[in-house]
């Protein structure tokens, strides 16, 4: 993505279940579950890059031990400084023997990394969040790869309770929520043994063994709003793994005799443990993995399932493109934008060089070359049967050795940072983060490059094309494997403000163009709409778009990108919908693209959007 988007979040949980002296007699080490946590974080540096924390429960520490471990970074490499902290604890306390309550070395492990959206990033905002008490049982450890849409009403709903959340922030409160409930279950508990004439100290092992803690997840998140996949420990052993019921936010699990294995991706799994494809499993939308202190594991429902909805922006962008599917799923984005780019070229593939921009572009990149290289293939083979009478040995030969020109042309300087504050140096600087291959393109060359998203549009204006301009082709094609992003994001990805995507914008200024007062129309009916129960709401931003086809969007935001000093013909080509989900079809969340929120409160959000918007006010919606 030409476009930096902060998004999304990276989960990892572990069970060992055996003890920890078949791990070293196995595999030679005492560190085994830290060090297969080290490699699942790392594999998925993908999802964050600015926080990273670790948490670890002992479940046989005795009275007086420290049972909960828990180290958390939010520096340059957060990853890296967490594990050598970990091994340097680890290194004090232990030798070749495990020795009792060494640090770290528990048999439940959580694990996060993610990025600062929004502007926090400090170690307050960091994963895994922890909730302490004396009794083993009430503590509580979580870690999610979430965003609420109706956070506030579940702070009020604390405050309501006589709580008083140590801040506002959707980790805290929704840690809350299940606190509450797994102090309430364990009072009830308490009460029904002590009635059964069971001591105190007796009554803290029951307790463990009759929690529910599927019930109680049921309880805490009845009134959630939002895309979630969570993991929790519990202070005595018990863990579990919620996953939202329209299945936006992603989660896989893997399970032997060894092991239990949850993370946010199928092949960080496939890797770290080398097991295959089908061994991981997808956790199902509104199920939890429940995992007793006993090593008991099961999957149970907890929230009813909606309209599957999966985020594909998990699949264009965000997720390891090392999946398989991902990676079939990729290519098909590039293959079905073949025919709207040939129609644009008219047919003019010889004068045509084919590139992408570095480096997540780069499998949609090799779908389309193949689908050019076919269609190439297939008009050489009737030409030849055509004309198999008249043929000459020249155009023979020129006809079986066509294939499609292809080029690294930009090449992205990744050390280049833009740090110059000054306006006027700093859009120079930007110029400059990405490189070209000079003497790749001739002055007679269309140039298609494709991008996997086009999102605010600001780095190809700025840099991009204009140094793609420099190499003097006739007309430069840029092409989304991804359709318009048209509307707010309110599930995790850092996609808030409606004037940040370049399709709104060029949908104003049509707007402006055309004379029509849709925006105050528009403004009325979001206000209007934001008066109706959550429930009830539809997102009215939709009518903004109506009057205009997505060619002329496609066209407006071309003139946008064209800035003065640019001498090439630019053209914009994007996905359709509809291939999208020909492409993706596990993925059907598109609610960027079409409006069409998985979630009551994802109506709320975009209709407050626009609202902000038109009233000038710079706050994310939600």
């Amino acid at each position: 993505m030409s476009d930096q988007i902060k998004h999304e979040c990276g989960i990892a949980l572990i069970r060992l279940l055996k003890p920890l002296e078949f791990y070293q007699k196995k595999y030679g080490t005492i560190n085994y579950g830290v060090n297969k946590m080290y490699l699942m974080m790392e594999k998925q540096h993908n999802r964050g890059q600015d926080g990273a924390g670790f948490a670890s429960v002992n479940i046989d520490a005795k009275p007086g031990e420290k049972y909960i471990y828990r180290q958390r970074s939010a520096s340059k490499q957060p990853i890296q400084e967490i594990f050598q902290e970990i091994h340097s604890e680890i290194q004090k306390h232990t030798s070749e023997e495990v020795k009792p309550n060494s640090p770290f070395l528990g048999q439940l492990m959580l694990g996060h990394v993610r990025y600062g959206t929004f502007g926090k990033n400090n170690i307050e905002s960091v994963h895994p969040f922890l909730r302490q008490n004396n009794w083993k049982h009430r503590n509580l450890i979580v870690a999610g790869n979430f965003n609420m849409t109706n956070n506030q009403e579940l702070f009020d709903n604390l405050v309501k309770l006589g709580q008083h959340p140590k801040n506002k922030a959707d980790g805290i409160t929704v840690m809350e929520k299940i606190g509450h409930f797994l102090d309430d279950a364990v009072s009830k508990i308490y009460k029904k043994l002590k009635k059964e004439g069971v001591s105190k100290i007796e009554a803290s092992a029951l307790i463990e063994k009759r929690l529910n803690i599927s019930k109680i997840l049921k309880k805490a998140s009845k009134d959630w709003d939002g895309g979630f996949a969570m993991g929790g420990l519990i202070g005595h052993g018990d863990a579990f793994f919620l996953r939202d019921p329209a299945g936006i936010r992603p989660a896989y699990y893997f399970n032997n005799d060894e092991v239990i294995v949850v993370a946010s991706e199928r092949p960080v799994i496939q890797t770290v443990f080398n097991v295959s494809f089908d061994e991981v499993n997808e956790l199902d939308p509104g199920k939890s993995i429940i995992i007793k202190k006993s090593g008991d594991f099961s999957i149970e429902d907890v929230l009813t399932p909606t309209l599957k909805k999966s985020c594909s922006f998990e699949r264009i962008y965000f997720s390891r493109g090392s999946d398989a599917e991902i990676y079939s799923e990729r290519k098909m984005l590039g293959k079905l934008l073949f025919p709207k780019i040939l129609k644009r070229l008219k047919g003019d593939l010889v004068n045509t060089v084919f590139s992408y921009i570095p480096n997540t572009a780069e499998t949609s990149f090799y779908g389309l070359v193949q689908e050019v290289q076919d269609y190439m293939h297939s008009q050489a083979i009737r030409e030849i049967i055509d004309k198999k009478n008249s043929i000459n040995t020249k155009r023979l030969d020129e006809l079986l050795s066509n294939k499609p020109r292809i080029e690294k042309v930009a090449i992205k300087d990744a050390k280049l940072r833009t740090f110059i504050a000054d306006d006027n140096n700093r859009d120079e600087l930007v110029e400059h983060v990405y490189d070209i291959t000079y003497g790749s393109i001739k002055n007679t060359d269309n140039l298609v490059i494709i991008d996997d998203s086009i999102v605010r549009g600001t780095t190809l204006q700025k840099s991009i094309l204009k140094i793609l301009d420099r190499l003097k082709p006739k007309k430069i094609i840029v092409v989304s494997s991804a359709p318009q992003i048209r509307y707010p994001d309110c599930y995790g990805i850092d996609m808030a403000r409606m004037e940040d995507f370049i399709a709104f914008r060029a949908v104003l200024q049509l707007i402006k163009e055309s004379k029509k007062d849709s925006l105050k129309r528009t403004y009325n009916e979001c206000l209007e709409e934001l008066k109706r129960p959550v429930k009830d709401m539809q997102n009215k931003v939709k009518t903004v778009y109506k009057d205009f086809s997505n060619d002329q969007i496609s066209q407006k935001i071309s003139e946008i990108l064209k800035e003065d000093g640019i001498n090439a013909e630019i053209d914009v080509i994007f996905q359709t919908v509809e291939n999208l989900h020909k492409a993706c079809p596990k993925n059907l969340g598109d609610w960027y693209f079409t409006g069409n929120y998985p979630t009551p409160g994802g109506n709320k959000v975009v209709n407050q959007a626009f609202v902000n918007f038109y009233e000038g006010v710079k706050e994310r919606a939600y």
